[in-house]
């Protein structure tokens, strides 16, 4: 497993910890209510899917179609004799 993983899966399992430590306790948890936990993720999904959006746009040549080859403007197709 890569360590964004293990790291995910730590910070769920403390999560998930402490919340059951607050409720065998008795005490009312600190954090939002569930429907702000919602709009959190909601925030989080779009900041990732903003980023994955940008990077793939930006990995797309800006070629066109009047543009010279790359390869100093030779045709891909060069036929020797």
């Amino acid at each position: 497993m890569s360590r964004t993983i293990v790291r995910y899966a730590l910070s769920l399992g403390a999560g998930v910890l402490a919340g059951f430590l607050y409720w065998l306790m008795g005490v009312p948890t600190p954090a939002p209510p569930r429907i702000a936990l919602v709009g959190l993720f909601g925030i989080v999904i779009g900041e990732s899917g903003g980023s994955l959006l940008h990077t793939r746009l930006r990995r797309r040549p800006a070629t066109s179609a009047g543009a010279p080859a790359q390869d100093g403007g030779e045709s891909a197709r060069h036929v020797s004799d």
